[in-house]
């Protein structure tokens, strides 16, 4: 880089690597290029829903709650998506262990729920264990 007591002129070089840089609005340059932010991690939403289902079973099991209908009353949710949440709680104990470890990054989520439906309803574990929308 020049000096400031130097002038530049149309026959002067100046070399070196600039990087762009956004801050707000405006653009500047840098000599060093900007530091990418950490991803960041999170529970992935399947994780948190089959952990709200364990709840609510639980809650139903004790006795706190009477039954499906008066946890969706109360949580004000329909009879039928508690009845899609406590079905979780019917998947193969691995899948749902690896269900609740699983995180989403920079909120790109692992699995959707509407495909671990389809899961839910294999015929058994086996077929659970087997389903392609468990892989990847």
């Amino acid at each position: 880089m020049s000096t400031p007591d130097r002038k530049l002129t149309s026959t002067t070089v100046v070399t070196g690597k600039l990087h762009r840089v956004r801050k707000g609005h405006s653009k500047r340059f840098a000599e060093t290029p900007p530091v990418a932010p950490e991803p960041v991690y999170r529970p992935a939403r399947v994780a948190i829903m089959l952990a709200l289902a364990h709840k609510i079973q639980q809650a139903i099991d004790r006795g706190v709650v009477r039954d499906r209908a008066e946890v969706a009353m109360q949580l004000g949710l329909s009879r039928a998506r508690i009845s899609q949440l406590l079905d979780m709680t019917l998947l193969a104990p691995d899948i749902q262990e690896q269900l609740l470890e699983a995180e989403s990054v920079d909120g790109v989520e692992p699995m959707s729920e509407s495909a671990l439906r389809e899961v839910v309803h294999a015929e058994d574990w086996a077929r659970q264990r087997a389903a392609p929308s468990l892989c990847g």
